[in-house]
């Protein structure tokens, strides 16, 4: 039955975080949940909230959210016959002008104002025209089988992490510092500038200003999904990191040499930073939140103080994805293998980056089997938290077969 935002009744919202080509992660985890789903149930997520390539996803999933194990198949169907020229350009021309326009127009000043980045992501903007109709997403709106979707990207004039959101009229635009939304009919640029990784893929113009991806200044990634009605969440991480207090059983990481980092290791670290740091932080600081509304009775929370209690289940990747990625660096296109060799991209130490822009295949299949075994060991939980009413009959065949 279509969803209802009433008192009794919890808005479940999902996050899908930012990660390049690890986002196929997340389409795993939506395949086993498709799969937990009862029979012709539809769409269980009435908020749906992206960022960089979780952004893609999201609004993949609102576009087909009127038949969502066929949105799921859709999306799935992409990212196993992924390759990196369908993202960006690949091919030796295609790296070589890129390349040169990098360095003429970043360090020579050479080139004029056009927006140059270290890659060609125009073969992206042809896949989404293809794969994806904005115009479903209206239809799950007036149908009442969506609430909202969103995607959020970061302005770089005024330093604001905007979220765009599509939904109901009722839903108030929001003011916060550096983080604002903005309700608009979603389009193929909103997707371009949220998955605009800074330096390496070109900025975007919307309207007057310039945008790239959402997670560079989104200190808060679970407060857009609040702000447009969620009183629960279900969050895809893509950090491989332990969540639910798993932490203290993780051992003390020590160096194995002294060689200094090569460059694809620190910016293996510094996108890291950008897509998974700010996720987690604010996943724990909403448990802290959680644990305190629930130490103060509810009829004397403090007005506007958020102290409300906010179901949050997290699935993350149980195995470190640059490793996987370590393990099918050798898909990458030759032209690319020579671009990033320099770098270090190529070797384990700097797989971090490769865990971002492999498009290939193999690696996002891996990465898709990983999210549905991931998911489906939290069967339990997912049935629990999504409130079905019946456990589906037992699954014979895989997700990748």
């Amino acid at each position: 039955m279509p969803y209802t935002a009433s008192a009794s009744q919890p808005v479940t919202g999902l996050i899908l975080s930012g990660g390049g080509a690890r986002a196929a992660y997340q389409v795993g985890v939506l395949s086993a949940i498709a799969d937990l789903l009862p029979d012709a149930a539809q769409n269980p997520f009435p908020v749906i909230v992206g960022t960089s390539a979780g952004a893609i996803n999201a609004v993949g999933l609102a576009c087909g959210a009127l038949h969502f194990t066929e949105a799921v198949r859709r999306l799935t169907g992409v990212w196993q016959g992924f390759h990196t020229h369908q993202v960006y350009r690949s091919d030796w021309p295609g790296v070589l002008r890129q390349a040169a326009r990098f360095v003429g127009h970043s360090l020579l000043g050479i080139g004029g104002e056009a927006p140059v980045a270290l890659l060609d992501s125009s073969p992206l903007a042809e896949l989404l025209r293809r794969e994806l109709d904005f115009t479903g997403i209206a239809g799950a709106v007036r149908h009442r089988q969506l609430r909202a979707v969103a995607v959020t990207a970061f302005g770089y004039e005024t330093g604001q992490a905007v979220t765009f959101y599509q939904g109901r009229a009722t839903i108030d635009p929001w003011f916060r510092h550096r983080r604002v939304g903005v309700p608009t009919r979603l389009a193929l640029e909103h997707l371009l500038a949220s998955a605009s990784i800074p330096l390496i893929f070109p900025p975007v113009k919307i309207n007057r200003e310039y945008f790239g991806d959402g997670a560079v200044r989104q200190s808060a990634p679970i407060s857009p999904a609040l702000h447009l009605g969620a009183t629960r969440v279900l969050v895809i991480g893509v950090s491989g990191n332990p969540t639910d207090g798993q932490q203290a059983q993780v051992p003390v990481v020590r160096p194995q040499h002294s060689r200094p980092p090569s460059l694809a290791q620190i910016s293996g670290h510094m996108l890291n930073s950008t897509f998974i740091d700010s996720l987690e932080s604010d996943i724990e600081l909403l448990e802290r939140l959680n644990q305190m509304g629930r130490l103060i009775p509810a009829e004397k929370h403090p007005r506007g103080l958020g102290l409300k209690p906010v179901d949050v289940l997290v699935i993350a990747p149980s195995q470190p994805l640059d490793l996987i990625a370590a393990r099918h660096r050798h898909e990458l296109p030759k032209a690319l293998r020579f671009f990033l060799r320099g770098p270090g991209a190529t070797r384990a130490s700097g797989a971090g980056v490769l865990s971002y822009l492999l498009f290939e295949p193999g690696y996002c299949s891996e990465l898709i089997e990983l999210g549905y075994q991931d998911a489906m060991t939290q069967k339990a939980r997912l049935i629990e938290f999504l409130q079905l009413e019946h456990e589906p009959a037992p699954l014979i065949t895989p997700v990748s077969a």
